[in-house]
């Protein structure tokens, strides 16, 4: 039995900029601008008002010769964002201007990245398992470790001084850190676990993995609480709402599911038309950006995501 749903004044809005698919979303630390990344080697700035329906305006960041693949925003600073790229670059940006600021030329093609909650750190993961820890004042590497298995997404916790890397064994491998020591590995799903979220608040985290199902875990116990069931294809990306009430989870189900972290119950479900490859929530209000695989009437990539929002109840 699905609850109700505790939202009021749903509302979708549709942005357009990229010329090929989109294949990653985040926000800034302030909620106030979101950046995309897309198949089509640019990033976009997206300035956008919460409760707005004006103009949007946005900035082209460009630069990168091949796809970017995963960018996130300095978590202390509104206007630095980090890009990673399959050109082997990852590059920061000023995102007033669109100029890149720096950049460091790494060994593989880059498919994930993180900043350290602290913002003084970015680690960036390769397609050959190579884990890279950049210094962002001096933006060179302080520490690249290759792992024999396959390492997808990695996170570290609120604190800093945990780091967490999912694997294609379906193991989630805890670090300490700085010093990169191994301090656990949590048996998180019996197939590749690809995509890991923090909750805001700092008690748990989630992992999206190949069986479809997401784990909620206490990062304190390093226990599974709960799993959330509702998708039924590998699991691509996981998201917490600002509150750590809501966790937003997505595949190539064509619906993203919205569920209460609490009870576990799915609470809503929105449609999309495609497999989904980014969701997240803004750090400040119930807006969920996302975006996938969309193809258009003509079967071109249509380089959109798309904003969820409502209000509770």
């Amino acid at each position: 039995m699905e609850e109700t749903i505790p939202f009021k004044n749903l509302y979708s809005r549709e942005y357009q900029g990229h010329k090929k698919k989109v294949h990653s979303v985040a926000w800034n630390c302030t909620g106030t601008k979101l950046a995309s990344g897309s198949v089509d080697q640019t990033a976009r700035i997206w300035y956008i008002e919460p409760h707005g329906h004006g103009k949007v305006k946005d900035i082209e960041l460009k630069g990168h010769s091949d796809s970017v693949d995963q960018l996130c925003w300095d978590p202390k600073h509104a206007d630095l964002i980090a890009t990673a790229s399959g050109d082997k670059t990852v590059r920061l940006w000023d995102a007033r201007s669109g100029k890149c600021s720096q950049q460091a030329e790494l060994s593989g093609e880059n498919i994930n990245i993180t900043f350290k909650p602290d913002g003084s750190h970015i680690a960036v993961g390769n397609r050959d398992d190579e884990l890279t820890i950049l210094d962002v004042r001096k933006f060179k590497a302080l520490h690249k470790r290759k792992f024999n298995y396959e390492v997808n997404e990695i996170a570290w916790n609120v604190t800093g001084d945990m780091f967490f890397l999912t694997t294609g064994n379906g193991t989630v491998e805890v670090l300490a850190y700085p010093s990169l020591q191994a301090v656990n590995t949590l048996m998180a799903h019996t197939a590749g676990c690809y995509c890991i979220a923090i909750d805001p608040l700092g008690r748990y985290f989630a992992v999206g993995s190949a069986d479809s199902l997401v784990s909620l875990w206490n990062i304190k116990e390093m226990l599974c609480v709960r799993t959330f069931t509702k998708l039924e294809w590998p699991v691509r990306t996981v998201s917490f709402n600002h509150t750590g009430e809501y966790i937003a989870s997505a595949s190539e189900d064509l619906f993203i599911d919205i569920s209460n972290v609490q009870t576990g119950r799915s609470v809503h479900q929105i449609p999309c038309r495609a497999a989904m490859n980014s969701v997240e929530w803004n750090p400040k209000y119930n807006l969920l950006a996302y975006a996938g695989d969309d193809k258009n009437k003509y079967q071109a990539d249509e380089g959109v995501f798309r904003i969820f929002g409502f209000e509770s109840a």
